[in-house]
């Protein structure tokens, strides 16, 4: 069986210069903001039918930076990502719904360190020049995941919440 895409949809490529994926979060109730290094978008998007679109996204889960290469390896431990055994996180987008002029309301699903979950969140998406900006933030709570295992399941030194803030950058 072979699915017919509408003639105006038309997969984007992703700028990865100009795009980027963050984690945000507290550690000792003080703000880190450290990027993924790699990752890859793929979005399928029609303003006009916008319920059609579809997006995933892939992080490669060793690529976050917090600034120091000791912590860098830290986060990849089996405690953390376990990177060694889970190397990719992954967002699959279910539905697309217009709300706001420019605003979407996303629902899909997130994979981190083997554990899915359904997510949703406020996705913003304007024209730059040639390219459609996607932006948003996805609020998760890090113990769903198992992100920091053993001492670490205690928020006081690293809290529970997390944004996955991202800004993806496409185009025809």
């Amino acid at each position: 069986m072979t699915l017919a895409l509408p003639a105006a949809a038309a997969m984007l490529k992703t700028d990865p210069a100009k795009s980027n994926v963050a984690a945000v979060f507290k550690q000792m109730n003080v703000p880190v903001e450290a990027k993924f290094k790699k990752f890859t978008a793929q979005i399928d998007f029609d303003a006009a039918k916008p319920e059609a679109s579809k997006a995933s996204i892939e992080i490669d889960t060793a690529s976050l930076d917090l600034g120091d290469p000791e912590y860098n390896k830290e986060v990849q431990k089996k405690e953390w990502f376990n990177s060694a055994q889970f190397p990719k996180a992954t967002f699959v987008s279910s539905t697309l719904k217009p709300a706001a002029a420019g605003r979407f309301d996303v629902a899909g699903k997130l994979t981190i360190k083997g554990k899915t979950a359904d997510v949703s969140f406020p996705l913003t998406v304007k024209k730059d020049g040639n390219a459609q900006v996607f932006e948003g933030t996805l609020p998760i709570k890090r113990l769903a995941y198992n992100i920091g295992e053993g001492e670490w399941k205690d928020t006081s030194m690293v809290a529970d919440e997390v944004l996955i803030k991202f800004r993806v950058v496409a185009s025809q």
